[in-house]
């Protein structure tokens, strides 16, 4: 009686799921940042959006070297950016500071959230379709801020509280307009620089290597004051692109 045959076709390697799982890992990290947010730990909460964007940073390269990216894994991808970048940093923001700002508050939420969602719909059609949304090799630019950048930007009152806790936290409204314009930023045209294509000369990687390792110490030494600084000098580069998109716009004009 001859031996069933192995359908080597329905099977997987193991390490080709590791990028799936870290996706899975980084939607656990922000679901549990929401839970500690609305128990009032709101530093492990930051802390949980935070390391989301760490892996959802690592998933999409590591599935891109294996060779093993896949639709299913980029809707996962996809997914797992709303709920960590659109969802969970407002909700904790909310449950934070806007408790009493009652329903301006909470069109503020909204606002942001339909902003990210938005923002990666249109990513997500225009990478199908390989238009200008999909960073090129050639241009180097996203439009608009990316929901990771827009979710670490619009935490920003969050970290200069924690840097700054003798301070007051800042009016409602104030906090509030600040998350519907970091929405608004997320939908723009405005370009944003993409680190993903940066190269430079071979003799200068040394200190590339050695800036990392002195921005992974500053962020585990001093976090909210480099987060702070962060954001800060990210907002100065929007500022700046503002002005260059501007000045080109009229230069075609």
């Amino acid at each position: 009686m001859p031996l069933p045959t192995v359908d080597t076709k329905s099977d997987i390697s193991v390490i080709h799921l590791l990028p799936n799982v870290l996706t899975i890992c980084a939607i656990c990290a922000g679901l549990t940042a929401i839970r500690f947010g609305y128990q009032g730990d709101f530093e492990t909460a930051v802390r949980l959006i935070l390391l989301a964007c760490v892996l959802d940073g690592i998933d999409g390269r590591l599935a891109r070297m294996l060779g093993c990216d896949s639709p299913v894994g980029a809707e996962l991808d996809s997914l797992a950016d709303f709920l960590n970048f659109g969802v969970a940093p407002v909700l904790i923001l909310h449950h934070w500071a806007l408790q009493d700002f009652r329903s301006a508050g909470w069109i503020a939420v909204l606002c942001y959230t339909i902003c990210c969602v938005l923002r990666l719909a249109r990513f997500n059609v225009n990478s199908r379709l390989d238009k200008t949304d999909k960073p090129a090799s050639d241009s180097g630019y996203f439009i608009g801020v990316p929901s990771p950048a827009g979710a670490v930007l619009v935490m920003l009152p969050m970290f200069v509280s924690f840097l700054f806790s003798d301070l007051p936290i800042a009016p409602p409204a104030v906090i509030a307009t600040y998350i519907g314009v970091i929405g608004l930023l997320m939908i723009s045209r405005l370009p944003t620089y993409s680190f993903k294509n940066v190269s430079i000369a071979r003799k200068y990687a040394t200190y590339l290597l050695l800036g990392a390792v002195l921005m992974a110490a500053a962020l585990l030494t001093y976090l909210w004051a480099t987060l702070v600084l962060f954001s800060l000098v990210y907002l100065v580069g929007l500022a700046r692109a503002f002005q260059l998109d501007r000045k080109s716009r009229k230069t075609e004009g």
